[in-house]
Formats: C-alpha cells, structure tokens, sequence
C-alpha cells in the first residue's frame, strides 16, 4: 500500500535548473516524487534527473516516448540507466522500482504493440546490465488536455489494453477513466492521473479535471500536480493540503 506522500507527484514545469532546484528544496521531503517533463528536460538535461535524485526524491521522467521502436528502445533504455550515477547501493542488488530515482518513465500508446513491447525491453535490459530493478513504464492514452469528446472512455481502455498486452506497468489517464481501467485490469495495473485540481482551483489548459480525493475513489495510484503548486503563492502549504486531500 502507497503512502498519502508516495502518491503526490510534483510537476516541475520550468525550464532551468536553478528554478527547479528551488521548488525541490521547497518541497522535499513533504513530497518525494517530481515530475520532469518535455520542458525541463530540454533546458537540462539529464542534469536535473541526476539533480533531483542526489537530493533523496524520486523522479517521473515524463517524455513520452513515441517514434521507432529501436529508438524507443534505446530512449528507454537510457531513461533506465540514469539510475547508474544516482543509487548509492549500486552493485548491492535492489529491491523494487520504488527505491529508484527514475522509478517510472512513460511512452505513448499510439506508438503501437511493436514499439511498447520494445520500450519494456529497453527497460529490462538495461535493468540486468545494471543489476537494478526495471523502472516502471507507462502508457500515455489521451491527454487530460483533450475534450471529452466522442467514445474517449473505449480509445482509453484500448490504449490501456494495448499497453497491459506490451507489457507495461500501467497507463497515464484522466480519473474520469479511472474506475474503468481499474476494474478492467485488477488492482496491479498502475494508474498516473495528471489533470488533479484543487476545489475551486483554475483549470488552466485542462479539460478533464479532478480533486485528488476523487481521483483517489476512482482507483488512481500516483496523482501529478503542477501548476496548483508551482504557482502557488505558499508552494508548501498547498502540496500539504492536497496531500490531505489524497489521506
């Protein structure tokens, strides 16, 4: 069973380093999991991953791979090895993907079967080479950016099924899906719902929202927040109250 803190994911969406490493001091060890998407990861680099993991928090690496399935495999396969330079108890075996820095990385769905059983290649791999465990991979479905439009809930679950049939750990999904991912793929199947707003928060660009509490009832395991928090003018006092939202 996850912690209220394990569930937290903090998007650190800015693009330098110095910035992110203020939001990590601000916030470690309330929360214990950052988010590094397109963004920040462009300004920096695996610096910022190296950052973050020297620090004692754990890393999303949100890229979400989508081209060949070699280069996904490669791609992912790095993504993995990161973990190399950070672990301090390299070469004394480890014992689950929760104990590494980039302990969950994602790829999207759309890249088909071939490509997403090539990601969990890559991963495991490189894991062996390593001798750590494999990070968990999951699949993007549908951004929580897009209308709830048309049968989204059956192009969901089919991204879902495709990534269960690859091989991945779980999916990246709106709480709106949720509670039909989890009851279609047991209670292993991981579940990453961004799109987490605090009642009566600005939605921004997103268009399929929830609180954490109710992402929690619809089965989420690991909630991301950014913007709520980052611009928020107490970054802390609300991590905190959303972490009593998730409790």
């Amino acid at each position: 069973m996850l912690e209220s803190k394990d569930k937290l994911i903090v998007a650190l969406d800015v693009d330098n380093l110095k910035e992110a490493e203020r939001f990590v001091d601000i916030l470690y060890p309330t929360v214990k999991i950052f988010k590094v998407g397109s963004q920040l990861f462009t300004a920096c680099g695996p610096e910022v991953v190296k950052m973050i993991g020297k620090k004692g928090a754990k890393v999303f690496l949100d890229l979400k791979f989508y081209d060949i399935p070699n280069t996904v495999f490669l791609s992912v396969g790095t993504g993995t090895g990161l973990n190399y330079e950070i672990l301090p108890n390299i070469g004394k075996g480890v014992i689950d993907a929760t104990q590494l820095a980039v302990f969950m990385m994602t790829v999207h769905t759309k890249g088909g079967i071939a490509m997403l059983k090539e990601a969990v290649r890559g991963a495991k791999q490189k894991a062996e080479e390593l001798k750590i465990a494999k990070p968990f991979v999951v699949g993007v479905t549908r951004l929580t950016s897009e209308e709830n439009k048309g049968d989204i809930q059956s192009e969901v679950l089919e991204g879902a099924r495709l990534a269960k049939d690859a091989g991945l750990d779980g999916v990246v999904c709106s709480a709106q899906e949720a509670a039909l991912i989890r009851k279609e793929f047991g209670k292993d199947f991981i579940i990453v719902t961004p799109g987490i707003r605090p009642k009566g928060a600005a939605v921004d660009d997103q268009r399929r929202t929830a609180t954490a509490s109710e992402a929690i009832a619809a089965g989420c395991n690991y909630l991301v927040v950014g913007r709520p928090i980052i611009k928020a003018k107490d970054p802390l006092k609300t991590a905190e109250e959303i972490l009593a939202d998730i409790k």
